[in-house]
């Protein structure tokens, strides 16, 4: 399981694709031994902890059965996802499943797994120049693009892209930025904030 979206926690996204993983496995007779997710991690990212510590587990030989709901769910690098699934897996006796693609490796209907492994990538590369894009013409007109704000400052209520100077907090940031013009070091502020 995980996602590729900036949700917080455990996203509605991963808890539907356990339920919906788990009842297919009940169905089948299947025991579930463990549930592997990176919520918070893009496909892209093949050093995700739990994929990693799946694939540990898979080498230990502690599971011989790999479900996800579609192949980008186990990555979006088409190089890395495809030795998974033509090399690793199969040279560990594990059955992979993609349910949503149709890919069961035990079956001989997995041609489309390499394309559906480039689109992926495809996708994910995209989606990211897209987030890049917005972030860069947010940033150019001069809006705030983070999560938390900066300190001496919050965030506009009716605005989250705009900065409101925090009245509690400035008057600190003034004060450091005055030691800081008459040429006081990091040091020196430090010691006299504390």
């Amino acid at each position: 399981l995980s996602k590729d979206d900036d949700l917080q926690g455990e996203s509605a996204s991963i808890a539907n694709q356990r339920d919906m993983l788990e009842k297919y496995c009940e169905k089948q007779g299947w025991e579930v031994v463990a549930v592997y997710q990176d919520d918070g991690f893009t496909g892209l990212n093949m050093e995700r902890p739990d994929l990693q510590r799946m694939l540990r587990a898979i080498e230990r030989r502690q599971i011989n059965l790999v479900i996800t709901k579609d192949l980008s769910r186990l990555g979006r690098n088409y190089l890395q996802t495809g030795h998974l699934i033509e090399d690793f897996f199969p040279r560990n006796g594990v059955r992979y499943i993609a349910m949503n693609d149709g890919i069961d490796t035990l079956r001989d209907n997995n041609d489309i797994a390499p394309f559906k492994n480039i689109l992926n990538e495809m996708y994910s590369k995209d989606i990211s120049k897209k987030v890049h894009s917005s972030y860069l013409l947010k940033a150019q007109k001069g809006q705030f693009t983070g999560c938390l704000a900066p300190f001496g400052y919050r965030k506009d209520p009716e605005d989250k892209n705009h900065l409101l100077i925090d009245e509690e907090t400035a008057p600190i940031v003034r004060l450091i930025f005055g030691y800081a013009l008459n040429g006081h070091g990091p040091n020196y502020i430090r010691r006299r904030l504390e």
